[in-house]
């Protein structure tokens, strides 16, 4: 039976591996149906060649700094409990990943492409597995403190602020450092409008990420005996209440309904093991609002061009999922309890600036000794994909031999 239960177990976690590393074809469509045309090639590269450096990087450095757990060893200890311990760093890859792939939506149209490489590799080495440890690995005893001060730990079953959150407040670093797109804000005070290019894409990677989410969530358990039915109903009710009250903000507009469901399945994240399913509801609900009022505000009235709206989406609403889990968890709201308002709040703000300050650090520094973070004026006015990958995603001309 023991055997039988590990190749369960492993395969049930290589699963949610299998279905997180789909998001991120979410993520690349999602990108590519937001920017324009000419930036449409480099929208798919991105992520894809991000995936890659995030693998290495995590491979041989972040999952130590995370866990205290490296890969020197044999093949034969490797495939020890049917490996078991590498389909788990393959499933906690393909979160550690996610963070690159956040940042790419805010950094949109602009951000040269070997400086953003260097940068994945060191937050996905060093910034993103320090957090995650403290949360995850019971690194440096900040969560035997919170008990003692808080009254819990910080709970964050899937990641609304390990991830999320810290993927959105390194984006919104990135977006200051690097600046607005050339003539979005005009001197005259007026707005150049750059709609979406493709809403038929933009709704297929919103949702590709919806469907994958259920691996991101359901599959947080990681052994089949603690799989639990409450966290896909509660990721459903929030993806719906996100989805309902982005429309009706949003007024119809197909990018607020398309990022409304994403919204409330960022905020679900953390305590989607917890939480009763109207709770649920509710917090999607809020979080499909964060949504449309902040995005609104930032590229309107604050002029932060965040391409895709990832400070609104993820690091706000990562943010408010992990507030949320210490209101809706409590049994009082019909949830499971074991965790306090405190230290939800508490691990949030921990969470919040650290991922602030190490954008500003990681990408500062690389602004300073790279040479610049953004494309030439001409090779931004050309558009990523000619004035990088040298060819468009429709090319006009056909070759004559």
């Amino acid at each position: 039976m023991d055997q039988v239960k590990q190749g369960t177990d492993a395969l049930f976690i290589l699963l949610g591996a299998i279905m997180v590393l789909a998001m991120h074809a979410g993520f690349a469509f999602l990108e590519l149906g937001t920017v324009r045309k000419k930036n449409q090639v480099n929208a798919l590269v991105k992520i894809l060649v991000d995936f890659a450096v995030s693998t290495i990087a995590y491979f041989f450095v972040g999952y130590t700094v995370a866990y205290g757990v490296d890969f020197f060893s044999g093949a034969g200890v490797l495939a020890q409990k049917n490996g078991f311990e590498l389909v788990k760093f393959f499933f906690l890859l393909t979160f550690a990943a996610a963070i690159p792939a956040i940042v790419s939506g805010g950094i949109a149209e602009r951000a040269r492409f070997g400086p953003q490489l260097c940068a994945t590799a060191v937050l996905v080495g060093v910034v993103y597995p320090l957090f995650e440890g403290v949360v995850w690995g019971g690194k440096l005893g900040l969560q035997g403190w919170l008990k003692d001060v808080a009254g819990a730990e910080f709970h964050d079953f899937a990641g609304s602020v390990v991830v999320h959150a810290v993927g959105g407040w390194i984006g919104l670093a990135a977006v200051l450092l690097m600046g607005p797109r050339a003539n979005r804000y005009r001197k005259d005070g007026a707005m150049s409008a750059h709609p979406p290019s493709s809403i038929p894409f933009l709704a297929l990677g919103a949702w590709i990420l919806a469907v994958g989410w259920f691996g991101f969530n359901v599959m947080s358990a990681q052994t089949i005996d603690k799989i639990s039915g409450l966290v896909a109903v509660n990721s459903l009710m929030a993806m719906v209440g996100g989805t309902l009250v982005a429309v009706l903000m949003g007024k119809n507009d197909p990018g607020f309904a398309y990022n409304g469901p994403l919204a409330g399945l960022v905020a679900v994240c953390a305590g989607s093991d917890l939480m009763h399913p109207m709770g649920a509801l509710v917090v999607g609900g809020v979080a499909g609002a964060i949504f449309v009022s902040l995005f609104t505000l930032t590229q309107n009235r604050w002029k932060i061009d965040d391409v895709l709206g990832v400070w609104p989406l993820h690091g706000l609403c990562g943010a408010w999922g992990g507030v949320a889990c210490g209101i809706f968890g409590q049994t009082s709201l019909g949830g499971l309890g074991g965790v306090t308002f405190a230290a939800q709040l508490l691990g949030t703000v921990m969470g919040v600036v650290w991922a602030l300050l190490g954008g500003l650090l990681v990408y500062g520094a690389i602004k300073r000794l790279a040479g610049g973070l953004r494309l030439s004026q001409e090779d931004e006015f050309e558009g990523a994909d000619l004035s990088i990958h040298k060819i468009g995603a429709t090319p006009d001309r056909e070759v004559s031999w």
